[in-house]
């Protein structure tokens, strides 16, 4: 039956069925350890260098549970609006993977630590609920790599490694309830809620959650019911999806492969599948036909977990302000519309345009130059806008010198482009680049006397009366001068020149 080679339109795909979603996403803690033992977590380091007897599970080792990994786990569940367990605990989750060194991952079943939560968010002027069926808390795999082959993954490749770094760091996962009732905004939702979640995951510090670097992963689940019916459809998994566009794109895709695949009389098998970039479409992986019995079993290893209700009450008032409480306010601060809000949003500019504000930048001024020059110039080179070599304090200084006349808006941008090119801060770029708007008034006056001379017809509209013509000169001053002039007093002394008043 069809497969990715045959979609239904997306339109006609939701005249016919009605899309339900569930998105488990999983955030590495920014912990210094391990869940179980004391390796570090750094990203990026020799593979298999983090490893120790416990973590690659060497017989005599014994698990010790991480104290801050609890706490950030409680914290995440507080800020989803989670019911935090009195005792819960660790159990076995086994399987044979080669990145996981065990043969069982250390995980919570049956006794969740945070449940029956949620996360309100905003879609096209809607407040859209997502339930939180539980928050829990296990240890990461490793990483594997196929070498070979034409799609990376394992089937078809020459052969495989394994890096042990990343197993047994601290591993949250949130897992939703069924999303129903987004229609034709299902793929939306499913970007906003991992947004959000983002959001909220950074405002509590307990993760970089740089999904490029796998520290969060979302595996989008999808089924379909016909219009009028009442009994959901079989889901399918796309597993580890690293990319908020992805997070969109593989709904999108899946509601159109599984629309043509019933619409041609087929059935939708139970599996996991593969998301490609190039395409935005998924592949088959693993078939989950067949329930997997994982044997779970409680971990004889480690404690139960039983918070003080004390401690979670303490933690819960330390809570910070959370980012859609934070957004209103800065929306109300800043004076800006919800459009122009959303858009920073989007663009993961709010923190940077804050901190721009706090340096001392007007918020109209922040939010131009982040929103503007700075935005066109991270989607030129595909960077982030917060990994642009440039700091909020920079670009506040740069408001500065154009509000005190020393550059006008062209200067500006060549000041930013210096910075971001490693030649300084503005005031050194400035100084090396020689771009000092040009007011001092005997300077002016000799560039304007130049181009009143080469440009005699202007200057005789001007005289008679002709003002609009008075454009062509100042023109003119600011070529001359390479955009350093100041425009509005040259104007006012081209007219006084030419005994004009207007």
């Amino acid at each position: 039956m069809a497969d990715t080679a045959t979609l239904m339109p997306y339109d006609e795909a939701l005249e016919r069925f009605e899309p339900v979603l569930g998105l488990e996403t999983h955030v590495e803690l920014g912990t210094e350890s391990k869940m179980f033992c004391g390796c570090p977590t750094t990203f990026g380091a020799p593979p298999n260098t983090h490893v120790c007897p416990v973590c690659l599970a060497l017989p005599g080792s014994l698990p010790v549970a991480n104290e801050k990994a609890i706490e950030s786990t409680i914290r995440i569940g507080l800020a989803l609006n989670c019911t935090i367990a009195s005792w819960c605990r660790f159990a076995r989750k086994n399987y044979f993977y080669p990145d996981m060194p065990k043969n069982y991952q250390i995980s919570q079943y049956d006794e969740p630590l945070c449940t029956d939560g949620y996360l309100d968010v905003e879609v096209d002027g809607r407040t859209i609920r997502v339930e939180i069926e539980r928050v829990h808390l296990e240890e990461d795999t490793g990483k594997s790599t196929h070498v070979g082959g034409a799609t990376g993954r394992i089937h078809g490749a020459d052969y495989s490694i394994v890096d042990y770094n990343r197993a047994g760091i601290p591993l949250v996962e949130i897992v939703t309830k069924p999303i129903a009732g987004t229609d034709r905004l299902a793929p939306e939702v499913a970007r906003a809620y991992v947004t959000e979640l983002r959001e909220v995951m950074r405002s509590l510090g307990v993760s970089d959650v740089r999904m490029e670097q796998g520290s969060m992963r979302c595996d989008v689940n999808v089924s379909l019911m016909p219009r009028g019916s009442s009994e959901w459809g079989t889901r399918t998994e796309t597993k580890n999806v690293n990319s908020l566009r992805s997070v969109e794109r593989a709904v999108r895709g899946e509601i159109e492969r599984q629309a043509a695949i019933l619409a041609d009389g087929g059935r939708i098998i139970q599996e996991t599948r593969h998301f490609h970039e190039d395409t935005g479409q998924t592949t088959s992986g693993r078939s989950k036909e067949e329930a997997q019995d994982y044997r779970y079993f409680p971990e004889p290893d480690l404690l139960p977990i039983a918070p003080d209700p004390e401690w979670v009450e303490t933690l819960r008032a330390a809570l910070p302000e959370l980012p859609s409480v934070r957004r209103k306010r800065l929306q109300r601060e800043w004076g800006v519309s919800d459009l122009d809000m959303e858009a920073m949003h989007n663009a993961d500019a709010i923190d940077l345009v804050e901190a721009t504000v706090s340096a001392g930048a007007p918020p109209a001024d922040a939010r131009k130059w982040w929103m503007g020059e700075l935005a066109r110039r991270a989607n030129e080179s595909a960077t982030p806008l917060a990994d642009l070599p440039i700091t909020p304090e920079q670009v506040a200084r740069v408001t500065a010198l154009v509000a005190s006349g020393a550059l006008n808006d062209k200067l500006a941008r060549q000041v930013l482009e210096g910075v971001l090119a490693g030649e300084g801060g503005p005031d050194e770029v400035v100084e090396r680049r020689g771009l000092r708007i040009v007011n001092d008034e005997g300077e002016l006056a000799a560039l304007i006397d130049q181009v009143l001379a080469d440009n005699a017809d202007a200057a005789e509209k001007v005289r008679g009366g002709k003002i609009a013509a008075v454009g062509a000169l100042v023109g003119g001053v600011m070529k001359a001068s390479r955009g350093k002039a100041d425009a509005g007093r040259a104007r006012e002394l081209i007219l006084q020149k030419l005994g004009v008043e207007e």
